[in-house]
């Protein structure tokens, strides 16, 4: 069984650079503590024992337990934690509801027809962790910059689905549209091949351009937290240079930026 009292120890232990050092001193706490809550709703649904009927189950406690949130009534160690920053910023309740419901989809679809339906999902996965960021920057009302924040965190989700696609089809889930793996071919999904690796291209192909969004959306924003953003866009356009030097291939490791060439974006992304 899941000990939810460990998770905000452990996201906090976790490679988290843009929100511990590129965000203003005085957000990152909140920041911190949106990811974590995030961290504990992937975590119910993916790694939580028992299977799809025990993740369920886990995600309607946590569900009543974001109501007691807003309530000031939390009980999980993740939720307390989260409870002043839903009353100092006076976030909605509906971010975090989508990322419950994107856990109870993946307990219930293991693949989608088209890319509208991957990124209906990513509605639910993916945008509202942007639009709780831009809740706490005090610009959640700002619909331009809405937008743009929801066609990186869907580029960055994107991102993600290339870089795991063992580990998601040992979870029994593929992320890759169906109408995209027919017209390329592709009929292998665990191991190294040719129409896959062009799939993938395709695939990061439309991940860059969501995450072009980055760029006028840190404009918009401005000064250090617009650069903070950008940040993070520029992070998942460095994954996709990974993932293009290892030729596509997920399998023989997960492609990601190292360390020293993230920490050059942030600075890079930081630097007016």
């Amino acid at each position: 069984m899941l000990d939810v009292a460990s998770v905000a120890k452990r996201a906090r232990g976790e490679n988290f650079p843009v929100a511990s050092l590129a965000f203003p001193r005085e957000l990152r706490p909140h920041i911190r503590a949106l990811y974590a809550y995030a961290r504990l709703v992937d975590i119910l649904g993916d790694e939580l024992e028992g299977g799809a009927e025990a993740r369920l189950a886990a995600l309607d406690d946590l569900e009543r337990e974001v109501d007691a949130a807003y309530r000031g009534a939390a009980t999980w160690p993740v939720l307390v934690e989260l409870q002043p920053t839903i009353r100092e910023f006076a976030l909605p309740r509906e971010p975090f509801l989508r990322l419950i419901e994107a856990n109870r989809m993946d307990q219930l679809v293991a693949e989608y027809e088209a890319w509208e339906d991957v990124k209906h999902y990513c509605v639910h996965s993916a945008d509202p962790c942007g639009r709780l960021v831009l809740g706490v920057l005090r610009r959640g009302d700002d619909a331009e910059a809405v937008a743009l924040s929801d066609d990186v965190c869907t580029g960055l989700q994107l991102v993600n689905f290339l870089q795991d696609v063992p580990r998601d089809l040992a979870l029994g889930r593929v992320y890759l549209p169906a109408e995209d793996r027919r017209h390329f071919g592709v009929t292998d999904l665990d191991r190294p091949n040719e129409p896959l690796r062009r799939l993938l291209e395709f695939e990061a192909g439309r991940a860059a351009g969501l995450l072009a969004s980055g760029e006028p959306l840190g404009r918009r924003l401005g000064g250090r937290t617009g650069r903070a953003v950008t940040a993070f866009a520029r992070g998942g356009l460095a994954a996709l240079d990974a993932l293009e030097r290892a030729r596509f291939d997920v399998f023989s490791r997960r492609p990601k930026p190292s360390r020293a060439r993230l920490a050059r974006t942030a600075i890079g992304a930081l630097v007016p």
